[in-house]
């Protein structure tokens, strides 16, 4: 089930970082290597709660979009105005749960209830989420990823999703 929350509190946060705990290992082993790798996850999410407080959830038309079952959330996206649409960032899927098609029905719940356009920045080595996108009909429209403050990456591209809208 399709779940959108457009402030914090409508987020469980801890299982919000169950989705995200992978990440959340990486960037605080790379933020804080003298500390311990719980420390570091606790570092790292409590960064993100900053970063969602005290500036994603400031901006005006953002939400978060969690595909959840029986109470669990599976999946994860972020939604913000970009150019003459939305822009999905940071979709994620529980560890336990990928493969299992929730990231594309997670997509496909988004592109229903918010038929516009959609873009999406994708690393050019991130297969399987550029496989879920073309699923999703999405299109490579820039070899290159140009992200809301400016800064330009090489490394991924954008993709859109019209749904109809032109």
């Amino acid at each position: 089930m399709l779940c959108i929350a457009t402030k914090i509190h409508q987020l469980d946060f801890s299982k919000l970082m169950e989705i995200y705990i992978e990440g959340n290992q990486e960037n605080g082993a790379l933020l804080c290597r003298d500390m311990s790798p719980n420390q570091q996850l606790l570092q790292a999410e409590q960064a993100f709660y900053q970063y969602l407080t005290g500036s994603y959830f400031q901006t005006q038309g953002a939400m978060y979009a969690i595909w959840t079952e029986q109470g669990q959330y599976i999946s994860a996206l972020r939604l913000e105005p970009f150019l003459d649409g939305l822009l999905l960032e940071a979709l994620e899927t529980a560890p336990a749960f990928r493969r299992q098609g929730y990231g594309m029905k997670l997509i496909q719940a988004v592109q229903k209830a918010y038929p516009q356009k959609i873009y999406s920045h994708v690393s050019k080595r991130n297969i399987p989420s550029l496989r879920i996108h073309e699923k999703c009909g999405f299109c490579r429209v820039l070899d290159y990823a140009r992200y809301i403050d400016g800064s330009v990456s090489q490394t991924a591209v954008t993709l859109c999703y019209s749904g109809g809208v032109f």
